[in-house]
């Protein structure tokens, strides 16, 4: 069926008539900052701590945007008769952001997470040459980066999580069998302060002896010793009686 003339000029004419009679909204930029989707891809931060000036975002920047110098410093040896190690040391971390076209590959391709992308936007310049930012600038961009959304449920653990989390568990492993013998010893003398019978026999042993080298000094072994210096005294009597009869 061939289309009716003018069909198209009053569908056009249609869609004209509705939005006329809807209210428009306007958004007051910049009074009324925009809403924007977590992953908004505004400018790229740098976490200086986590670079370790591998060069592989600079290597893999499609645009050349990203500028990186560095220099070698020599670590001493953590223990005696170590050897020396050495390690990169960052100087300069610059991105031009006049070429940069956005499309997130140095972020990607980063091994260690020194690179994020923050949703901020407002970041225009007069000048081009203000648009390369520096490792400082970089660095400020790092406050306005969001928190990572949180992982579904049926996610798997992080592997930084999980490592750390062996970790723990090992360490709890090892000091586990060092703690039950310090708790049993403790018990073991708990019995004898609570029986009464075996400490005061003791105690009163104790006493006893206690009290024998406390008598005179002028006195003899055989007054001292009473059971053993009685009996052959009481015999002698007898003895001189029977004597004499």
């Amino acid at each position: 069926m061939a289309p009716i003339p003018g069909s198209g000029l009053a569908k056009g004419l249609a869609v004209t008539l509705r939005t006329m009679t809807k209210k428009s909204v306007t958004a007051q930029y910049p009074d009324a900052q925009p809403d924007l989707p977590p992953r908004t891809r505004g400018v790229i931060g740098l976490f200086e701590e986590n670079c370790t000036v591998c060069m592989l975002c600079a290597r893999e920047c499609p645009d050349w945007c990203i500028y990186i110098d560095s220099h070698k410093e020599t670590v001493p040896a953590a223990t005696p008769g170590g050897r020396e190690r050495s390690r990169n040391v960052l100087d300069r971390f610059a991105i031009d952001f006049s070429l940069c076209m956005y499309c997130g590959i140095c972020i990607e391709v980063c091994p260690f997470d020194a690179l994020f992308w923050s949703p901020e936007f407002e970041y225009a310049e007069t000048d081009i040459r203000d648009l390369t930012h520096e490792r400082d600038k970089l660095r400020e961009w790092m406050w306005t980066v969001p928190a990572p959304p949180a992982l579904d449920p049926g996610a798997e653990e992080p592997k930084e999580l999980a490592a750390a989390r062996k970790t723990a568990d090992k360490l709890a492993a090892q000091q586990a069998p060092q703690d039950p013998p310090a708790q049993q010893a403790a018990p073991a003398t708990e019995p004898h302060a609570t029986e009464p019978h075996p400490t005061e026999s003791h105690a009163d042993e104790q006493a006893r002896a206690a009290e024998q080298p406390t008598r005179p000094q002028g006195d003899s072994p055989q007054q001292t010793d009473q059971p053993e210096t009685d009996q052959p005294e009481t015999d002698q009597p007898e003895t001189g009686q029977e004597g004499r009869a």
